[in-house]
This record gives C-alpha cells, sequence and structure tokens, in this order.
C-alpha cells in the first residue's frame, strides 16, 4: 500500500481503506509462500477480521474470499505480554485486550487447530512452539 508522505493519522482516516490495504499485503505475502515449507506468520490473514470486527466494519467481499483460501497446518496465539505503548500501536491496553480476544474468537471459528502459548521467556516459548508443531 502506497502511502507516500502521509502522516499515521491521515492513513488511518479511512479505517475500511486502511484495513484493505494491510489484507491485500497479507494476502500477496502468503501468496508467494512454499506450501513445502514450515513458516511462522507474526500476523495472517484471519487477524484481519479480528480488526475489521474491532473497528466495526462489515466484513467484504475481499476479506471473505481470502478467508476461504486459507489453510494453515496449525495456529500459535501467544498470550500478550506486558502493556507497553509504541509510536505505532493506537490501541490502549483495554483496546488490545479487546484485538486478542478478537483475534482467539476468529481462528476458532475457523476450525483452525489453535495451541495458546503461555507467557515463558523467550527461549521456552521457542521451545514450547516446536514441542507443539
Amino acid at each position: 500500500m502506497a502511502v507516500g508522505g502521509k502522516t499515521v493519522e491521515e492513513i488511518r482516516e479511512n479505517k475500511l481503506e486502511f484495513q484493505q490495504g494491510v489484507l491485500k499485503m497479507q494476502i500477496e505475502q502468503e501468496a508467494d509462500l512454499d506450501p513445502k515449507e514450515t513458516v511462522f506468520l507474526d500476523r495472517a490473514i484471519p487477524d484481519a477480521l479480528a480488526y475489521y470486527r474491532f473497528l466495526g466494519l462489515q466484513p467484504d467481499d475481499l476479506i471473505n474470499d481470502a478467508l476461504t483460501k486459507v489453510d494453515y497446518k496449525k495456529v500459535f496465539i501467544l498470550e500478550r505480554l506486558p502493556f507497553i505503548k509504541d509510536y505505532a500501536r493506537t490501541e490502549n491496553e483495554s483496546e488490545q485486550l479487546h484485538i486478542h480476544s478478537l483475534i482467539i474468537e476468529v481462528y476458532e471459528s475457523l476450525s483452525l487447530p489453535v495451541v495458546h502459548v503461555p507467557v515463558l521467556p523467550p527461549e521456552e516459548r521457542v521451545q514450547f512452539i516446536l514441542n507443539n508443531l
């Protein structure tokens, strides 16, 4: 999504356009993945539906079509670490908790195998995930 000199506020002003732009990039990235490889995604297509719901946006053909094509062997949802405000996140802690619960709801509604990863030291989180592949 080309943003050419816009502020964060200007980019996020049109919520639907912003979410569609993020989703289109995610669709492109996932289309380029080798299905024979083990790949970990920080964010994936279903996350977009959680953000649509959080923002009160109606799911459109773009998201509905993309969701019919997701085929993940397993989904790892990491329990949240302590809240830290940064430059990129506009949500407060309460909103982030809501988004996290929506993400869980979306993945579980898609009947994908979901593994919840507890808060652990980084090395232990990695081992937990590897043990549950």
